[in-house]
């Protein structure tokens, strides 16, 4: 019963809402990128759950959303989130959870593999995203201009969620065995 699927999915749901209300916490900006938790809020689900369930957790998030649950910044939800200027990095959300939950399945949570896949995973968001941004802009703008507009200033914001994302992580997988 220790690792029961109605746990499994209990905690995978549980996650799901956790981004959900990280994704609230947020600050607008004049890009229409606003600065949020979401990427700590996946991060922590996806080191604590690992691959299938953090992944999961993460996948339920975004097809709540494109169905319409109002789970994304700002309280929006539906396909034109997904297909707007944020849509790539939310879907670069599922990236970012398979690299943070093969590093689990792999390492384990020791540290140093943990942050090195906290950033690859967050690299790797920053790359599908700005090329989605690149799309929906049609040719508009470079991939250097858009970086410069879409990653360079969330870096600081997405280090110190890394940081904290590993300091929860560590505090909570003594309680939280999946």
């Amino acid at each position: 019963m220790k690792n029961s699927i109605a746990k499994k999915i209990s905690y995978t749901a549980l996650f799901c809402a956790f981004i959900a209300v990280c994704s609230w916490v947020s600050v607008p900006t004049s890009n229409g990128i606003s600065f949020t938790l979401q990427t700590f809020a996946v991060l922590v689900a996806a080191a604590l759950l690992g691959l299938k369930y953090g992944t999961a957790a993460v996948a339920v998030y975004i097809s709540l959303g494109a169905v319409g649950a109002p789970v994304f910044s700002g309280f929006r939800g539906g396909l034109g989130v997904i297909a707007g200027v944020t849509g790539g990095y939310i879907v670069g959300f599922i990236f970012t959870a398979l690299i943070v939950g093969i590093s689990k399945r792999i390492f384990g949570t020791k540290t140093l593999p943990l942050v090195a896949s906290m950033i690859l995973g967050v690299l790797v968001c920053y790359a599908f995203g700005t090329a989605w941004f690149c799309i929906v802009y049609s040719g508009e703008m470079t991939f250097a201009s858009a970086l410069m507009i879409c990653v360079v200033p969330y870096i600081p914001f997405d280090a110190i969620k890394i940081a904290g994302a590993v300091v929860v992580t560590k505090r909570l997988e003594k309680y939280i065995k999946i």
